[in-house]
This record gives C-alpha cells, sequence and structure tokens, in this order.
C-alpha cells in the first residue's frame, strides 16, 4: 500500500470514527484529504476500493440513513463501540507469563520498554507480579556498554570501529552471539582480512560505526565462528557469593557442600566470607576471559578456587579501579 493511499484511508477512518451521523458521499469527498480533485468517476471507484480495503482489515463500515423518510440517501459510519479494542482482562497465569517476560531484557536495550509497559498495566489495576517470579525468568543480559552500539551495527549492516586487545580494528558485523551468558560479536576483520570473535565486554573503547558497508558473508563461515565458542573448553570454578546477591550467576551454579573438592593447586584456606555461600560453575578456561564476567559483580562475589582465576578477578579489579 502507498503511502498516499495509507494516508487517504486514515483520512476516511477518521473521518467516519468521529461522526455521529451517516456521512454522505458527497459529504465525504469535501472532508477528506485525498478525494478532493478527482472527477466523478475516480472518487466512485477510489472510495468503493477504500471502503472495501478498510472492510477487509476489520474495520466495520456500517451503512444506512439518517432519514426514514428518504433511506435511498445512503451514508456510512463507524461505530466507536464496534471499532474500539475490548477491555482486555488476564487470568493470574497470564499476569505470571507478563513478569516472567518483562524480566528478560532487564539489564539490556529493552529494559526501558518492559518498564513503560509494567507501568500500564498496574496503573489499570493489573499487577503482572514480576517481582515473585523473577526467581524463574530467564534473562538476557547486556550490561556491556559496548553492546548498544554494537547491536545497531548489526542490525544496519555497517562496520564498526573500536579497540580491542590494544589495537585498533574495524570490523564488518555478522552476529552477535550469547554464550554462557557474555555476548561475542562475529565478523569480518578488516585490519587482519579475516573473520574472527570478540568478547564485548573485553572491548576497551565506545565503539564508533565506521564508513562502507558490510559485504554477506558466507553462512557456513559464519557457522564455523559460532561452533567454535561452543566448542570453547570450559573449567569448573568455585565462587562465593554474598546472600541474595547475583541472582543471574548462581542460577547457573550448585551449591557447595559442606567438605569441596579444590583443585590441586587450592587454597586450603579459602573458605566463604560470613553471610556468603560457595557455589560451583562453569567458566571459561582462560582465566582472563572468565575475570571480566565475575568481576562486574564486584565484592558480592569473591573466587574460592582456581587460583589463578582469582588472581586474575583481582588484577581486572585493581585495573578499574586505577581508571577510575
Amino acid at each position: 500500500m502507498s503511502a498516499r493511499k495509507s494516508e487517504r484511508i486514515m483520512n476516511l477512518t477518521i473521518c467516519l470514527l468521529m461522526a455521529r451521523r451517516f456521512v454522505e458521499r458527497e459529504q465525504i469527498r469535501e472532508l477528506v484529504e485525498g478525494y478532493h480533485g478527482l472527477s466523478d468517476q475516480a472518487f466512485e471507484r477510489t472510495f468503493e476500493r477504500d471502503k472495501d480495503d478498510l472492510r477487509a482489515m476489520g474495520v466495520p463500515v456500517e451503512t444506512g440513513s439518517n432519514s426514514p423518510l428518504f433511506p435511498d440517501e445512503v451514508g456510512y459510519r463507524i461505530r466507536r463501540r464496534d471499532f474500539e479494542l475490548p477491555e482486555i482482562d488476564f487470568t493470574p497465569a497470564e499476569l505470571a507469563a507478563l513478569g516472567v517476560a518483562s524480566t528478560v531484557w532487564d539489564d539490556a536495550r529493552l529494559g526501558g520498554q518492559a518498564t513503560a509497559a509494567l507501568a500500564k498495566l498496574r496503573a489499570s489495576g493489573l499487577d503482572p507480579d514480576a517481582d515473585r517470579v523473577a526467581t524463574f525468568a530467564p534473562t538476557v543480559g547486556a550490561r556491556e556498554p559496548a553492546f548498544e552500539t554494537l547491536w545497531q551495527a548489526t542490525l544496519a549492516g555497517q562496520p564498526v570501529a573500536f579497540t580491542y586487545r590494544g589495537l585498533a580494528r574495524v570490523v564488518e558485523p555478522w552476529r552477535l552471539v550469547n554464550r554462557k551468558g557474555a555476548w561475542y560479536l562475529i565478523g569480518l576483520d578488516r585490519t587482519r582480512g579475516e573473520g574472527r570473535s570478540y568478547k564485548v565486554s573485553r572491548i576497551e573503547d565506545a565503539p564508533r560505526l565506521a564508513k562502507g558497508e558490510v559485504t554477506p558473508p558466507d553462512p557456513a563461515v559464519v557457522e564455523e565462528h559460532v561452533r567454535s565458542l561452543t566448542a570453547r573448553r570450559d573449567t569448573i570454578a568455585t565462587i562465593a557469593v554474598r546472600d541474595g546477591a547475583a541472582p543471574d550467576l548462581v542460577r547457573f551454579a550448585r551449591p557447595v557442600g559442606p567438605d569441596p573438592e579444590p583443585t590441586p593447586d587450592a587454597d586450603p584456606a579459602a573458605q566463604p566470607p560470613p553471610g556468603f555461600t560457595a557455589w560451583r560453575l562453569r567458566v571459561a578456561s582462560d582465566p582472563a576471559d572468565a575475570a571480566g564476567d565475575i568481576a562486574w559483580y564486584g565484592a558480592d562475589v569473591v573466587v574460592l578456587d582456581p587460583p589463578e582465576l582469582a588472581a586474575a578477578v583481582r588484577v581486572h579489579l585493581e585495573a578499574v579501579a586505577a581508571w577510575r
């Protein structure tokens, strides 16, 4: 449907919706922008098509007469009660589902829209009860400052520039992939001339949109990079989490029993501080990769084992403190 036709049909809908009486054809011809200047035959054809289109879209265009003495003087209107949506009511289970859905993007770019939608529901007297179901809700976290620009660049098919491992890169984004709570950008590194993957949390500055276009990649190449992320080895880490903190992290962990089995190099004195609970979870085998994810929680998470991960987290936090 062309923009001109869409505008004309919208104007016709408003005209018929606001009328308290049936609006005759000649009145419609005078009132609705888009019919002006048409010949009689052109107006008849255009109006009939527009009326049929409205009915095909489910808009109840009613035909009738304002005078019982002259029933052949036909007019048109849209009854507001037939056009408006009925009052929306939700069952308790549906409200719970809405509450769960609102938490999925609680830390990402859609968080504002989810909050606004919940506010509207509560203002109408409905309570999605998100807080009581949040413990069981899936989440899609995107706390990394670089995520928003990378997301927009991927959608728009536009190259992006950033610094990674101390080197300036210009990347044609192919896909953003979430692997066990961490985001990775897969794309063509123009600097190196090959496809590569980048952990978003390790991007060292604010990404910037670059000039040029993204050359469509071979889907098989993209899938190979995705599989390489999935195939990366993990290691088991033991962490202490402040009670009630980091629910998205412990969701993927399991509590440690009273006699945990440490690694051979573990510090025997490493025990959860008071008010903390020990958990065991899988993390990236590269301590540098895992450290950024754990360090995000600050003092709420302490690495007990392995020692090299604890050291990497400490270095990461010291670097953040020095930068600030």
